[in-house]
């Protein structure tokens, strides 16, 4: 995992990839280097975060043979060794690394060479002679890809924020922010909450020439793969599912630096915990969790008993309150955008940690609940509302009319004739999977460590997606045919739980300790165009009297970090 820039069709291109590879040294901490073009106007920047191939072979910016492909790659492909072993005979390599066989790959096959990668990745391969620009993000959109276009000019990198540092004017976009307040979503999957910045959406490829401009095209047919695997119609896939779930395991171990792993006390993660030692049972790995001390919302009580019967090292990390006016200044810039709440700050302290220990690989359970229709809202009538809370959570009478208009209800797609199949699909690709993946992405590289998601393998994806509803809900029961396969692991104490939400004390802490937090951020926003003046505090006192919902509450401190 790295970071990755660049610049095209401008006279001081290699001056804002400067810039910009400054601003992404947390990325990859280990290396920083750069291309320039003979004339100038193109340039690409690299910050190297060593997982794979650690010498200077791996090194990039990397480039073909000949010279004519220049390539920069953030993520990792895991079914590289299988691919190399296939493009041997027609590519002579000069590394190890799985980057150099994305450039073979799509040397060989061009665009068609994303259906071969297994794996989390955002690469762009500018070809010297023809002047156009490939760029590539992976299924679910793990690894991130923004870029502007202004002037005729290209530009693009792993995080907003060197985007604004190549001069690119900070403004928000007032009608993703109006959407955030009055409905809680992120954007649409090419969307920003700032103007000028797009982010390339997840399965999606890219080419920018000058003649051409940027022309956008979907890669991944997942719905064209349900399909298929509905019309095949296996009945009993429980052995290749879990055959699947334990090379998708084995596969993300492939690393030369220290793997650990996040724990909760969720069916997913335990399955996790589960595998990982299914896979390694003589090799105790490092498991990571974090807690507030709040015995309520903690999950120490789960996690401690599950870690004592496997033996592996445990590091609880803790949030405290006195902490977080601190880290939300920090976490809000590496996020650039705003953020879910306390459990992200939380999950910070976990990166915090396994960069002190030297653990640089983190593994966690992202994506069964969407894979599997897991969440209760899936299987009632609540599908629209947030986390199945029947009275919505955004309080739009604080809000200026003039802003309240500006808000769209995003359309979504509904590409199957199945209600629950939608509402996957809607949280995959819309809601719930973009917005904890771009969450992830920024915490877990704020230090400088490498998040990969085993769950999220697009196989494991797809056909746990495709089986019929009685697999995914019995009885009251979600994603019961994985609760059925991973009994003989974890017992039925584990597998038969019902599914409890992350969280933290974020509303007794907003409401008491966080106080001062709150009324600063009221103060800043309280001039601002998007409130009517004097309603945001009156707001706020009224939930410091009831404090049932927090959501908004945030929402306004989040908002303030980038006032």
């Amino acid at each position: 995992m790295c970071g990755i820039s660049g610049v095209l069709f401008h006279t001081e291109a290699s001056q804002m990839v400067d810039t910009m590879v400054k601003v992404q040294h947390h990325r990859g901490p280990d290396a920083t280097r750069k291309f320039v073009s003979e004339d100038k106007t193109a340039a690409l920047g690299f910050n190297r975060l060593s997982i794979i191939d650690l010498s200077e072979q791996g090194k990039q910016p990397m480039y073909s043979e000949d010279k004519r492909y220049v390539l920069v790659f953030n993520g990792e492909v895991y079914n590289y060794k299988e691919l190399k072993s296939e493009l041997q005979f027609t590519y002579s390599f000069k590394s190890q690394t799985d980057s150099e066989v994305v450039l073979a790959a799509w040397m060989q096959w061009g665009e068609k060479c994303l259906d071969k990668l297994i794996g989390m990745f955002a690469f762009a391969i500018w070809d010297t002679a023809s002047q156009t620009l490939f760029a590539a993000r992976d299924r679910f959109g793990v690894k991130p890809f923004y870029f502007s276009v202004s002037n005729k000019s290209f530009r693009f990198a792993s995080e907003i924020k060197a985007l604004w540092a190549s001069g690119i004017e900070q403004k928000k976009q007032d009608q993703v922010w109006a959407n955030y307040f009055c409905y809680g979503t992120y954007g649409l999957p090419h969307q920003t909450f700032w103007e000028q910045i797009e982010q390339l959406p997840a399965g999606h490829f890219l080419t920018y020439s000058l003649p051409e401009g940027a022309k956008i095209k979907k890669w991944y047919t997942f719905e064209e793969n349900i399909s298929t695997l509905i019309a095949q119609h296996k009945e009993d896939i429980t052995a290749t599912y879990e055959a699947l779930l334990i090379e998708s395991i084995n596969l993300r171990f492939r690393s030369e630096v220290p793997v650990g792993f996040n724990i909760s006390g969720g069916l997913d993660s335990s399955t996790l915990l589960a595998l990982v030692n299914k896979c390694f049972p003589h090799s105790p790995i490092e498991a990571y969790t974090f807690y507030t001390g709040d015995s309520r919302y903690d999950e120490l009580e789960w996690v401690e008993p599950m870690i004592a019967q496997t033996g592996n090292p445990l590091h609880k990390c803790k949030l405290t309150v006195d902490e977080i006016p601190a880290l939300l200044q920090k976490v809000s810039y590496y996020q650039d955008e705003p953020f879910g709440g306390i459990p992200t700050l939380a999950y910070a302290k976990i990166f915090e940690q396994a960069q002190e220990n030297g653990t640089k690989v983190l593994l966690d359970g992202q994506g069964m609940d969407e894979a599997w229709a897991g969440y209760d809202y899936y299987h009632n009538d609540t599908a629209f509302n947030v986390q199945g809370v029947t009275s919505s959570p955004y309080h739009i009478a604080v809000l200026s009319d003039e802003f309240k208009e500006l808000a769209i209800v995003e359309k979504y797609a509904s590409p199957f004739d199945n209600r629950v199949m939608n509402l996957q699909y809607r949280d995959l690709f819309y809601t719930k999977i973009p917005r904890a993946l771009r969450f992830n992405d920024r915490i877990s590289m704020m230090y400088s460590t490498e998040l990969r998601e085993p769950f999220l393998d697009h196989r494991l994806v797809e056909l746990a997606f495709s089986r019929p509803y009685t697999e995914k809900y019995h009885d009251g029961n979600t994603k019961w045919m994985l609760r059925k396969l991973v009994h003989s692991y974890l017992g039925s104490a584990i597998s038969l739980a019902p599914k409890r939400a992350m969280q933290t004390p974020q509303r007794e802490w907003l409401a008491n300790e966080l106080k001062p937090l709150v009324i600063e951020s009221i103060d800043k926003l309280d001039n601002t165009s998007y409130f009517k003046k004097g309603k945001l505090l009156s707001e706020y006192i009224g939930f410091c009297t009831n404090p049932a919902q927090s959501v908004n509450i945030w929402q306004y401190i989040s908002l303030a970090q980038y006032i």
